[in-house]
Parts: structure tokens; C-alpha cells; sequence
């Protein structure tokens, strides 16, 4: 306790300013993921306080960042979408998954997998950052433009008979649900449909919009009409933002560019009277936990994103040991990654009960705190306080935000999350994969693969058929080297320095084979060929094992196979130095000592040779 209160004041001043540096992006954050800029703020008031009280890193500041948004988006528009565009109505659900995903992370914790993060490829989490930079350009596309899709009414007209379709559709489904039997009593029918009004058209018919309009590539689908229909104010707004955040950085950093570009840009609007589109307003007092999530729990409604829950538990635990890693060697510490873990499930459970939307660690608020002297958990407890202030204290000066203005904020972020180190290596890298004439880098096709999947189609099959394609590379790649270190040579041809004195009269009869690295799935369709390739004038093969440190099952029923080949043929086999794990695979099936005895098994070359000599 008394480590805890050691460094106060660097502590308090860390923690205030990475909450200056938190508070435009919270808000952003927010708005992006389809809940509200109070979603956004709720995330980084409790994530960053219980993530810091509880984590394993003494100067990590938590909160909403780009990936866990880009994944919490997805989730909101599929659940929302599920619920016909009611947002009240798909809360409850909506915040299930984000308490499952955080539940996850304190699983992931517990169970001290925090270790095994490290080993997702590098091309794999490239992709995906480059992905989450341009789905979240993509998106602010059209707000930055000042176009809703739910506001075009040209575009909304295009949705109607589909709108009618649908509502004729919940009429029959709530009839079957009743027991009513439509074709006999068709009267009952008609009476409802009758019953549909105008009113009831149109707004099924703008949910059918929005709809179609979200994710990128519906951004794509109506970008072309948000450029005939541009509000020129909302894109003046958007550019000046992103101007000042770039400009007002050659200035000074000792003031955040993102807080300036809010200051400036929301005062100007609000100063002028312009007639602007302000962000939903934000509730005045504190947040109130959404019992809903416990008392209207569907299981059928969450059941699809139990998955993708996981996933997002995942993203999260890989983004906030990453920036655990930027803090320690900034601080020369290290942090405890499983108790980080815990530390962030538990901020991102309590945040998804008060409606918040989930983070995770955020490498720029984690810099900003060690740079204005932060150097214990209590600098992130600060920084969720001091968010809290402004939410009790500003919250209806907040809610005049222009939208535009936190669409500027994104672009900027979408920008700078992207992976230009990844991207600038793609010449360079070795083309070590061949489909015909064309050439390319495995790591390359990885990355590319990861990028627009995850853009296009879905971030979490994305990461899955990226992490499949590393394994498979990795197997091919480990598979080529012991292949080519295993051939299968006679002796005059190549011999290791302790082979050149064998007898001359044994190198007809006597054939040796080197087997180099792991005998694996990957490399067994070589090995299986091994007894083809030995003359018929071998009456006894020696298997060098020294150098083959492990095999797996597959392996193990090849070197099987092999044996009982060369043994129909009347071919001893000896063994030279098996080393453990080998062994041990090969007496589980009885391999040893029953195909090879313990007399046929040498720890020394020389002694091998010396047997054969007798």
C-alpha cells in the first residue's frame, strides 16, 4: 500500500493528462460502435479504473481502442439488425457478449495462457491492424460527409416493398406463434396487414437502409450518392479536425492534438450557430448498471455471438500485452501478463454492466502517462476518476459535440492504427511461394489475406483462416528443411567426420541414414520413402538419430512402417543415439524393444560399426 502512494503527484498528473488524451477518443469510440458517445466514456471510466487496480502492468492506461471498437461494431449492427433495428431492444444482448468477452479474458488469466499470446505471427495481427485503420476510414466516409442513409429519401423509397415484405413476414410469424391457421382463417390476415400504415412502411424501410448502408462495404454501396448529396458544412467540420490534430502536433505535443481539435472545432460550431448534427446526448449523472443483461438473458439471442465474444477476448488480451511490453521497456519493468489479463476482464465485465463498450490496454495514453510521470497503478485510477468528473460535470456540454468533428478524430486514428512497417517490408520480403509464373511471399500472402477478409467479409474468420495458412506455411517450411537435410545417401557419397574410417567391405552391404530436425507430419511422406530408395544389396540400414530431437504420432507410425518394410525384406535395423522423447514415443507402442531390441540400439557410432565388424 505504501509502494502504491509513492509517486502521487507524477501519479495524479499522469493519469490526468492520458485522461485529457482518452476523453475525445472515448467519445469517438463510442459513436463509431453504434452505441452512443456514452457507451465510449462508460468503457474508459471503468475499464481504465479496474484494469489498473487489478492488471499486472503498474503504468498501462485501458480504454476503448480502434481494434476492440471495429469489433464491437460488428456485434452491435449484427444484434441490432437481428432485433429490426431497435437499439433498447438489442442492449440487453449486445451487452451479454461484451460481459462474456470479459468474463473470457479473466478465464484466459486464470488458466495462465497470457504467455502464449506471443506466438499469434506477426502477419496475422499486420493484417488485422492494417484492416481495422481502413475499416474504420471506410466508415467515417460518410459522416465525415454529413449523409445518413436513414435521411436520404430517395435512398429509403428504394427499401419499401422489401419493408412491406418484412412486416407481412412478423405478421405470419406472430400468427404462427398464436396458433392461428392462415390459410383457413385468411380474414384474420388481411386485418392485420390493414392495420399497417404509412408510418409503420417508412421506418421499416430506413432500418432496411441502414442496414444495407453499414460496414464497409455498404459505405462502398452508397458512397456514390453521399457525394452527390455532401453536406458541405459536416465535411468543413470533419477536415478542419483533422487538420489542427496534424498541425497543431508540429506545434507542441505537450497538449494533445485530438483535444485541441475538439475544443476548436466544437466551439466554432457551437459559437456560430452553425447548423450542425451534434452527437447523441450524453445522460447527466452516473451511470446506471443495465440489469436487463441478467433479467432478459436470451440464451437463442447470443448463441451466434458466443464466438465472437471470445474473439473479442482474445483481441483484447493481444492489445493490452502489447502495450504492456511498450511500458516496460519505457519503465525497465516487467509486467505480469496473467494478472494483466484478469485485470483487464475484470474492467471490461464491470464496463459492459454500467453499458459500456469494451478495451483494452492504449499504447498512446500508456506513453503520455510515463512521459508526465505516472508510475503506478494508481496513475490509471486517476485517469478513469478524472473521465468520471467530466461525465458528471460536462456531460451536457459534451452532448453539442458535432459529429463531423469525432468523425475527423477516427479518420485520424483509422490512419495511424494502420501497420506501415508491415506494408513497406512487402517488397523486400522473400518470394519463397510459387503459384506458376508468379512469385510471392508467404508472409506477404498472409498479411494480404488477413487485410481484406477482415475488411470485407469478417474480422474473426479473418484471424482464423490467417492463423490456419501461418500453421500450414510453417509445416511446409519445417517440412522442406528436414527434407532436405534427410536424403537418403549412400555412404561414398557423403559421410559425417566420424564415417570416413568405415570399413570398405561393409559399404555394399551396410547403408546409413542421417536424420536431421523433428520427424513430424509435415515431413513423413519423405521419410516413407526410405526403404525405396536402399539398393537391394543392404542387408543391414543404421539410423543416425542423434539430431532428431522430436516426433510426433504421425512420425512415429512412419518410422513404424519403414521398419517393418526393410524387415520383410530381411533388413536389420540399428539405431544410433535415440535420444528421449523419440524413445519414449516409440516404447509407448512397443516399437522398442519389440521391432528394434536393446542389443540393436548404440549410444556411439564406433561401437555400431565395432558390432557389425564381429
Amino acid at each position: 500500500m505504501k509502494q502504491f502512494f509513492s509517486n502521487i503527484k507524477g501519479d495524479a498528473f499522469g493519469g490526468i493528462t492520458a485522461g485529457v488524451v482518452a476523453l475525445p477518443l472515448a467519445l469517438a469510440f463510442g459513436v463509431s460502435s453504434g452505441l452512443g458517445p456514452s457507451a465510449g466514456l462508460y468503457g474508459a471510466i471503468f475499464i481504465s479504473f479496474f484494469a489498473a487496480l487489478f492488471g499486472g502492468t503498474n503504468t498501462q492506461i485501458s480504454g476503448p481502442t480502434a481494434p476492440m471498437t471495429a469489433v464491437s461494431m460488428v456485434i452491435v449492427s449484427g444484434i441490432v439488425a437481428a432485433n429490426d433495428g431497435d437499439i433498447n431492444v438489442a442492449l440487453p444482448a449486445i451487452l451479454t457478449v461484451f460481459l462474456i468477452a470479459g468474463l473470457s479474458q479473466v478465464g484466459l488469466g486464470l488458466l495462465g495462457l497470457g504467455k502464449y499470446i506471443k506466438y499469434i505471427p506477426y502477419p496475422v495481427v499486420s493484417g488485422f491492424m492494417t484492416a481495422i485503420g481502413v475499416i474504420i476510414l471506410l466508415t467515417q466516409v460518410l459522416p465525415s460527409l454529413g449523409y445518413n442513409p436513414k435521411e436520404d429519401a430517395g435512398y429509403v423509397n428504394l427499401f419499401k416493398a422489401q419493408a412491406k415484405e418484412v412486416i407481412l413476414q412478423n405478421i405470419l410469424k406472430d400468427e404462427a406463434g398464436e396458433g392461428v391457421l392462415v390459410l383457413e382463417n385468411l380474414k384474420s390476415t388481411i386485418d392485420r396487414a390493414s392495420l399497417i400504415t404509412k408510418e409503420n412502411i417508412l421506418k421499416e424501410a430506413k432500418t432496411l437502409a441502414s442496414k444495407e448502408a453499414s460496414g464497409t462495404i455498404g459505405a462502398l454501396k452508397v458512397l456514390p450518392r453521399a457525394l452527390q448529396n455532401i453536406n458541405w458544412l459536416e465535411l468543413l467540420l470533419a477536415l478542419g479536425t483533422i487538420l489542427i490534430i496534424y498541425g497543431f502536433k508540429r506545434i507542441t505535443t505537450v497538449v494533445p492534438s485530438t483535444l485541441v481539435a475538439l475544443v476548436v472545432m466544437a466551439g466554432i460550431a457551437v459559437a456560430f450557430e452553425l447548423d450542425y448534427i451534434p452527437i447523441e446526448e450524453i445522460p447527466n449523472g452516473l451511470p446506471i448498471p443495465q440489469l436487463a443483461i441478467f433479467t432478459q438473458f436470451k440464451l437463442a439471442t447470443i448463441t451466434p455471438y458466443i464466438l465472437t465474444g471470445f474473439t473479442l477476448a482474445l483481441l483484447g488480451a493481444i492489445d493490452s500485452l502489447l502495450t504492456s511490453i511498450v511500458a516496460d521497456n519505457m519503465t525497465k519493468t516487467k509486467h505480469r501478463p496473467n494478472k494483466e489479463l484478469i485485470g483487464q476482464g475484470i474492467g471490461n465485465s464491470i464496463a459492459s454492466i454500467f453499458g459500456g463498450i469494451p478495451g483494452a490496454g492504449a499504447t498512446i495514453r500508456t506513453v503520455v502517462n510515463i512521459n508526465s510521470g505516472g508510475k503506478t497503478k494508481l496513475s490509471g485510477m486517476i485517469a478513469g476518476v478524472m473521465l468520471l468528473f467530466v461525465l458528471l460535470a460536462m456531460g451536457p456540454i459534451a452532448s453539442k459535440i458535432p459529429t463531423a468533428v469525432l468523425s475527423g478524430i477516427l479518420i485520424t486514428v483509422g490512419i495511424g492504427v494502420m501497420d506501415y512497417k508491415g506494408l513497406k517490408a512487402i517488397p523486400a520480403l522473400p518470394r519463397d511461394l510459387s503459384f506458376g509464373p508468379l512469385k510471392v511471399s508467404s508472409e506477404v500472402l498472409i498479411m494480404l489475406v488477413v487485410l481484406f477478409l477482415s475488411t470485407f467479409w469478417d474480422l474473426i474468420f479473418a484471424v482464423g483462416i490467417g492463423l490456419i495458412i501461418s500453421c500450414l506455411m510453417f509445416m511446409k517450411k519445417i517440412g522442406d528443411l528436414t527434407s532436405e537435410y534427410s536424403e537418403v545417401k549412400p555412404l561414398k557419397e557423403k559421410a559425417w567426420p566420424d564415417e570416413g574410417d568405415f570399413p570398405e567391405t561393409l559399404k555394399e552391404t551396410v547403408f546409413i541414414k542421417h536424420i536431421k530436425g523433428p520427424l513430424f507430419f509435415g515431413s513423413t511422406s519423405d521419410f516413407q520413402q526410405l526403404y525405396k530408395q536402399i539398393p537391394d544389396t543392404a542387408t543391414t540400414v543404421i539410423l543416425r538419430l542423434g539430431k532428431m530431437q522430436y516426433m510426433d504420432q504421425s512420425g512415429l507410425y512412419a518410422m513404424e512402417d519403414m521398419i517393418q518394410d526393410l524387415k520383410t525384406k530381411n533388413v536389420d535395423v540399428l539405431f544410433v543415439n535415440v535420444l528421449k522423447q523419440p524413445r519414449y514415443m516409440m516404447e509407448r507402442i512397443d516399437l522398442i524393444p519389440s521391432f528394434i531390441p536393446e542389443e540393436n540400439i548404440y549410444n556411439d557410432f564406433d561401437d555400431c560399426v565395432k558390432s557389425l565388424i564381429k
